[in-house]
């Protein structure tokens, strides 16, 4: 193991009783396993702790269509400062895309930047961390995205780890698709603990793979955490 491990530590300090607050961020083209992966981890460990999911777009409710032409009704209002965690799903990669839609637009990079303030965690998963970079979040931090994409997010200022899950304290990025699922299970363990965590994955029937890094604070670079089941801790 990596002499910069840190060990997995609380997420935020929420007062007892109070639930973990994740937005997920839809938009016109997003990727569906990028957030349905995350929003059915989240719905599970809401059966043990408590979890309060809100869906929302940056321009308000409305109708957004998924990049597989599934049609989503948001309900909620923009409202990041309700928010601990924000996680943003990716859009693809490249000409036509969801991504590069949004991109072109700019109205969601303008309110991720907007919406930083101290306490607030966002995730970016697959190409969802290309809009955080294109909102300045990710310049100069551990992170990474979908493979296609490694080079456009160094080249926007990123420092690309090659880690599965990039763990930077309020930045907690991932690769590409499926990986979300993994980036979920670890904001999970983060707040609520590897029990819960591993209640999630056995509820799903799925083992998380890869490495999570996760930056040292006493040096500033990443040190890699192995897999949950195989790290000392409280088991179910």
């Amino acid at each position: 193991m990596n002499s910069s491990v840190v060990p997995a530590g609380p997420g935020a300090a929420l007062p007892p009783g109070e639930p973990l607050r994740v937005h997920t961020v839809l938009y016109d083209g997003v990727e569906e396993q990028d957030f349905a992966g995350p929003v059915e981890v989240f719905g599970i460990v809401g059966t043990r702790q408590p979890v309060r999911q809100s869906f929302v777009t940056a321009g308000g409710p409305g109708t957004v269509r998924t990049s597989a032409g599934m049609d989503i009704e948001v309900r909620q209002e923009w409202s990041p400062e309700s928010a601990d965690v924000l996680l943003v799903p990716g859009g693809g990669y490249g000409p036509g895309s969801g991504l590069d839609r949004q991109l072109a637009d700019g109205t969601l990079p303008r309110a991720l930047a907007a919406a930083r303030r101290p306490g607030l965690r966002t995730a970016g998963v697959c190409t969802g961390t290309m809009l955080l970079a294109a909102a300045g979040i990710t310049t100069g931090r551990p992170c990474t995205t979908h493979h296609f994409a490694l080079a456009d997010l160094a080249a926007l200022g990123g420092t690309v780890v090659p880690g599965r899950v990039v763990d930077d304290d309020d930045l907690i990025t991932c690769g590409g698709v499926t990986s979300g699922i993994d980036l979920a299970l670890w904001i999970v363990e983060r707040w609520y603990g590897p029990r819960t965590a591993l209640f999630a994955e056995g509820v799903l029937e799925y083992e998380r793979r890869g490495t999570v890094w996760r930056a040292d604070p006493a040096t500033g670079r990443p040190g890699a955490l192995p897999p949950a089941a195989t790290r000392p801790g409280p088991r179910p």
